[in-house]
């Protein structure tokens, strides 16, 4: 995967201000930082949703295996006390 270093940020930045013009340049790096915060919240909170949905999942899943568990512990004590 090719790596952008120091160099090309900079000629993306002067053909900016060349394409856009030095006055709306400000104007537009400020626009282009609110759409990326936006976006940034959209995703925090899409991961968020995930991880409570996969909580939920977990904490829904629990009583069942406790209830299962006194099940194979029972069994196992019968087998136990067969071999004496």
């Amino acid at each position: 995967m090719p790596t952008i270093g120091w160099f090309e940020i900079l000629i993306v930045v002067v053909v900016a201000i060349v394409v856009i013009g030095p006055k709306d340049f400000p104007f537009m790096l400020k626009k282009a930082g609110s759409w990326i915060g936006t976006i940034k919240k959209y995703v925090s909170n899409i991961q968020n949703e995930v991880a409570d949905l996969e909580l939920d999942n977990i904490q829904s899943e629990e009583p069942k295996i406790q209830s299962r568990e006194p099940k194979v512990k029972d069994k196992n004590k019968n087998k136990d006390n067969e071999k004496i």
